[in-house]
């Protein structure tokens, strides 16, 4: 057998920054697995759910199902954005991660707007286990949902400066992991929370 015709396949060493954002997102994940754990616990150790007190309130479940579609599309955008950079489309890389920091605002927004009605309705932080728990695992969300749109800006920011190519692109990839991580996880805290 000649040497030449011996196909040699290089794999790529995972970068430092993909493998910071995977041990991150380890991190995330046990922190959101014990909120949920902790949730279902008071809910399946309470007889009634929402409590007695809180019956009257109810979630704005048709609201949040439009905005988890809006959430849902800006995973789509940022993947878009990922995909125009390993091609080389500086143009669609910028116009996509605007889009999708636009989509992650707007979601921000109109979750501020609910809690600001929720909270005027009487369910707060302090209104016992069913508002303490829904504020701390909802608003541990948008608390990353916000550290993802600033990450977003900075890219953004990168990419109008042209700092990134198809051969340089860690930061963007990077940012998508995060931003594709958020996305997917709030579809499973609608239904446990606002739906079930």
């Amino acid at each position: 057998m000649n040497p030449t015709d011996i196909e040699i396949t290089e794999s790529r060493p995972l970068s430092n920054a993909k493998l910071a954002i995977f041990i991150l997102l380890g991190a995330e994940t046990m922190l959101f697995v014990g909120l949920i754990g902790a949730f279902l616990v008071f809910r399946m150790g309470s007889v009634t759910w929402p409590p007695i007190s809180h019956a009257e309130i109810n979630l704005p479940r048709l609201v949040t199902g439009i905005n988890t579609i809006l959430l849902i599309i800006s995973g789509y955008t940022m993947f878009q954005a990922l995909r125009a950079i390993q091609k080389d489309k500086i143009k669609q890389l910028r116009n996509m991660l605007i889009f999708t920091g636009v989509l992650g605002l707007l979601f921000l927004g109109i979750q501020g707007s609910e809690w600001i009605q929720l909270i005027g309705k009487g369910l707060t932080l302090q209104s016992g286990i069913y508002g303490g728990i829904f504020y701390v695992l909802i608003g541990c969300h948008a608390l990353h949902v916000f550290g993802a749109v600033i990450w977003l800006a900075i890219v953004t920011g990168k990419a109008i400066r042209f700092k990134y190519s198809y051969t340089h692109h860690t930061g963007v990839e990077t940012c998508t992991i995060y931003w594709i991580y958020v996305v997917a996880l709030w579809p499973i805290l609608y239904i446990l929370v606002y739906l079930a």
